[in-house]
């Protein structure tokens, strides 16, 4: 499964953090569109993204046009708060590109309108604005290799002793 993860002027180190180790389980590469809230050197981000970074690949990118120039519209799907499908609704194809936007305005609205028909949403209860950016890429990162029965990833883990893990 090639999986793209794309945030788009993350501003949060340890999120991004967050989302490389999510990109490590995966072994998505994760994108990420200038400018940055915080430097690649910032140690919150690496502190985050702990010893996973040597297992990410992590391509810096411009602008969002230079991402387009490399993806396929049809394989693109753009994360909202105010996205009309509902993620787990859709069969995504491989590849597949999955754009986050900032955490304090998510992605803009001429994003959104130029790519309405790939606008998808995590469903939450009214009054909740949004969830952690980093949760959010995992929910859906998660839900791409779900539905296509987890190509590539280890399914079953060894038994647990579950006597030792209660003492």
């Amino acid at each position: 499964m090639n999986l793209n993860i794309v945030l788009v002027n993350p501003e949060i180190p340890q999120n991004t953090g967050n989302v490389a180790r999510t990109c490590a389980a995966l072994g998505a590469t994760l994108h990420l569109i200038e400018p940055l809230g915080f430097s690649l050197e910032d140690r919150f981000l690496k502190r985050a993204g702990v010893d996973y970074w040597s297992q990410v690949s992590v391509r810096l990118h411009p602008t969002v046009d230079s991402v387009f120039e490399i993806s396929d519209p049809t394989a693109r799907f753009f994360a909202t708060a105010r996205g009309s499908i509902v993620y787990s609704d859709l069969r995504y194809p491989d590849p597949c590109w999955l754009f986050f936007g900032p955490e304090s305005t998510g992605l803009p609205d001429s994003l959104l309108l130029q790519n309405t028909g790939n606008v998808v949403r995590l469903p939450m209860r009214e009054g909740t604005r949004s969830l952690n950016l980093s949760n959010a890429v995992a929910v859906l990162a998660y839900e791409v290799f779900r539905s296509r029965g987890f190509p590539g990833l280890k399914r079953a883990a060894s038994a647990v002793n579950v006597r030792r893990l209660t003492r």
